[in-house]
């Protein structure tokens, strides 16, 4: 039986004394997309933070396609195949378009088709439409394409996706929706960090509810879509613009 893309087990996690996250644990089959929801301050970042090793888990063990990833420096983490396209986006303003998609290229890697500019750009072409201009100086939406851009340019086997919609205009967010499912679509295996519930739970097969840290909920997306109560009580009353 094939490894799972992604598995936290028991994970804890510390800022100082604070203990944050308590004994998550969750799986994300290959191919697959897992929604991470809960309010803000739930501990989602955290875990996302943890994954890609920018905090060390005191307790609990994270593997990537089998392999202990748990206690590597980010650098090698992300080595191994984990993407991280972060929370504001966080381009290089000063550098073109072209310029921050292949400073982020990784050479080595086990995909068959391997991400370049030129995919890159099939995927977004207003990317290439705007190939020379600066960072800094696109759109809100722009600069979210070009964030994803620059992570498939690591060419990861797992995708973390942090508040992609964030900020955006409704007709951007569900352009946001479109990449991902195109990329699901792609075998690309996906943990989705997101406050629009209904763009989270209409692209992932999984999901997961943080509430001050600890699961409470794990199962299929679908499961939550009329699961009010459960909403209202871990999410609030969130409804999608």
């Amino acid at each position: 039986m094939a490894p799972d893309a992604l598995s936290l087990t028991d994970v804890h996690t510390f800022y100082g004394d604070s203990h944050i996250l308590h004994g998550v644990s969750f799986s994300l089959p290959p191919g697959g997309v897992l929604a991470l929801l809960g309010r803000n301050g739930a501990g989602k970042t955290t875990c996302i933070s943890t994954i890609i090793g920018f905090l060390k888990p005191r307790e609990g063990q994270i593997r990537l396609f089998g392999e202990p990833i748990d206690g590597l420096n980010p650098e090698r983490i992300s080595h191994l195949g984990i993407g991280l396209v972060p929370q504001g986006r966080r381009i290089f303003p000063s550098l073109t378009v072209r310029e921050n998609l292949v400073v982020a290229q990784q050479r080595r890697t086990q995909n068959a088709n391997p991400w370049n500019v030129d995919r890159i750009f099939d995927m977004f072409p207003r990317l290439r439409e705007r190939h020379g201009q600066f960072a800094g100086t696109l759109s809100g939406g722009e600069q979210q394409m070009l964030a994803i851009g620059r992570a498939l340019m690591g060419n990861p086997r797992v995708l973390l996706l942090d508040e992609p919609s964030e900020g955006l205009a409704p007709l951007i967010v569900a352009e946001v929706g479109r990449t991902i499912r195109r990329l699901k679509d792609q075998g690309q295996s996906i943990v989705l960090v997101e406050q629009n519930r209904q763009l989270a739970l209409d692209v992932a097969d999984l999901a997961i509810i943080l509430n001050t840290g600890r699961c409470v909920f794990s199962g299929e997306a679908h499961e939550l879509v009329n699961n009010e109560e459960l909403i209202t009580q871990n999410l609030g009353v969130y409804r999608a613009p």
